[in-house]
């Protein structure tokens, strides 16, 4: 009996899973170029990449970053 709600359990909460997609369609890369993903229109509703996200990916390339080099000691 156990088992079987074991099983039941396993399936059911199998069936919430996640499906793959975006909670707003502004996390999605794809839109982030998009004209409602981006100011103005995207103030209204608060839709902003950069809000949904925390940083401007459009402006990522514009950061240099730099490769630490690993120092081995004797």
């Amino acid at each position: 009996m156990k088992k079987v709600i074991l099983v039941a359990g396993i399936l059911i909460l199998s069936a919430c899973g996640y499906d793959g997609g975006y909670r707003y369609s502004c996390q999605d890369p794809e839109n982030w170029e998009a004209p409602e993903c981006n100011p103005p229109l995207c103030n209204v509703d608060g839709n902003c990449t950069e809000a949904l996200l925390g940083f401007n990916p459009l402006l990522q390339d514009l950061i240099p970053t730099t490769i630490a080099e690993e120092v081995v000691a004797p």
